[in-house]
């Protein structure tokens, strides 16, 4: 099972695209965990995801991300996928960054 971490500033938007992403995981039949952290807790819950998201309000840490956890995918989310909430699309976006 494919584990899948967003990270945020605070949660609450983000949480909510999580419901969406987990919805369209369970109409696509993909077995994977879906979850959304604040960016202080990087290290910690995001170091034995498969793939790491953040969100448009902290993607200036993508670098930062990145160098925290070398030779894992870690990318930003499209603003307007965010903006519409868009689970199957970030949900796809994640898939890609794993190379499925």
């Amino acid at each position: 099972m494919k584990k899948i971490v967003l990270l945020c500033s605070a949660g609450m938007s983000t949480s909510m695209l999580v419901k969406k992403m987990q919805a369209a995981a369970e109409a696509e039949n993909y077995a994977c965990e879906i979850a959304a952290y604040p960016m202080a807790e990087a290290g910690d819950k995001a170091a034995d995801a498969d793939v790491v998201l953040l969100g448009p309000q902290v993607s200036f840490n993508l670098g930062k991300v990145k160098a925290q956890l070398p030779g894992k995918p870690v990318d930003a989310i499209e603003m307007r996928m965010y903006g519409r909430m868009d689970g199957k699309g970030v949900l796809a976006c994640a898939r890609k960054l794993m190379g499925e």
